[in-house]
């Protein structure tokens, strides 16, 4: 449900036109989620919809219907992409597979995102973000022992399968202007949970050790964690010998000037001593009295910040990641703004996420040429919308 709207947001934000194909009647999914919610809902969507679709256009087409396959393969003649989130075996079953579209487009590339992928002995198994980032190993390496496996709080199995996506295009859209020929881009949410791993996981299979769950902690350096303060928490990431003694400099505390401590494995085998004895000094102060000290020594430290806090930093709203849409109703609505920065493009300007269908009739019309007579014949037939 997040995967593929995700990643063609990436997609439309660097500037691909983007047209979201929809079943007439309710639309994809996400469009009811919170669609009435008080707090979450604007102009009659959610949350979830007025973020993932901004800067595309919305296309109803009864993909089940043999004229509505019809329009959409005229679509496709005219499209560098096509990308979808469905269950393994849908596209085929609909006629939209690559093979299929490729008949009518040699250069068109197909991605599909997908909880376990196209090949392997789990293709037909449902799966969500936590299926996968519980299936993943990440979860297992999250929290404590004492509090058990912990999703992140964000939908990394989703979002993860969505940015892995646009990057699959962007890979085939270059390999297309060597070959003149597209390809399929197959996304398995589960292998970007495993990738994620990373050298964690060559750690493991190069000595066989099960990691655990360290919490906020790291399994090399020490002090790296995050620590209380008088109103909140702080994160100090001591990574190397030379960065603790000038820590030890700008804390305080007299205990960690033994000499041993200026030694990775000393500090690590006394961790939790020494964990202890940081955050009792830090608690004596305010998060902003100890970011100012720590940070005029340079070490490296950060706030944790709820979401106001991150949403209103400093460095966040200057790098524009905090972008403004315009609603039909007038109201501007907040939402993340775009990671990437391109020196040669224009700043970004996002347009709302569009009502169900609100470009058909345009997009059929302008783009395919199809005439007033054939757009009401086929919305009477039900096939648009």
């Amino acid at each position: 449900m997040l995967a593929g709207p995700y990643g063609t947001m990436l997609l439309a934000d660097l500037g691909a036109r983007t047209i979201k194909v929809e079943p007439p009647g309710t639309g994809e999914g996400t469009r009811r989620l919170l669609e009435h919610d008080p707090d979450y809902s604007r102009d009659g969507m959610g949350a979830y919809y007025l973020t993932l679709n901004r800067n595309k256009q919305s296309v109803c087409i009864d993909l089940k219907s043999d004229a509505g396959r019809a329009v959409f393969l005229d679509l496709v003649k005219r499209a560098d992409v096509v990308f979808d989130n469905f269950s393994v075996g849908v596209t085929q079953r609909l006629g939209i597979d690559h093979a299929a579209l490729a008949c009518v487009n040699p250069r068109i590339i197909t991605c599909s995102v997908s909880g376990f992928g196209q090949t392997g002995p789990a293709t037909q198994r449902p799966a969500f973000d936590q299926v996968v980032q519980a299936m993943g190993g990440g979860m297992s390496i999250t929290g404590t022992p004492a509090t058990g496996p912990t999703r992140s709080g964000i939908p990394i199995g989703d979002l993860g399968g969505g940015v892995f996506g646009a990057l699959g295009v962007l890979a085939a859209i270059a390999e297309r202007e060597r070959t003149g020929v597209g390809q399929h881009v197959d996304v398995s949410m589960l292998d970007v949970q495993i990738s994620l791993l990373n050298y964690m996981a060559t750690m493991h299979l190069m000595s066989g050790i099960v990691p655990q769950g360290i919490g906020n902690g790291h399994f090399v350096h020490v002090p790296y964690n995050s620590y209380p303060t008088s109103d909140g928490h702080i994160i100090i990431a001591c990574i190397g010998d030379p960065f603790f003694v000038r820590f030890v400099d700008c804390i305080g505390i007299e205990a960690l000037r033994d000499p041993a401590y200026q030694e990775q494995p000393v500090r690590f085998a006394a961790k939790e001593q020494i964990d202890a004895q940081i955050s009792a000094r830090l608690r004596d102060n305010t998060t902003a009295y100890w970011l100012a000290l720590l940070s005029e020594a340079r070490i490296p430290c950060g706030p944790v910040n709820n979401f106001a806090q991150a949403l209103s930093d400093p460095q966040v709203i200057a790098r524009g990641m905090v972008a403004e849409v315009a609603l039909p109703s007038g109201e501007r609505l907040r939402m993340p703004g775009n990671p990437v920065k391109l020196s040669g493009a224009k700043e970004n300007a996002f347009s709302a996420a569009p009502a169900l269908g609100a470009q058909t009739h345009a997009v059929l019309g302008t783009e395919l040429g199809y005439s007033p007579a054939q757009l009401a014949q086929l919305h009477a037939d039900g096939v648009i919308a």
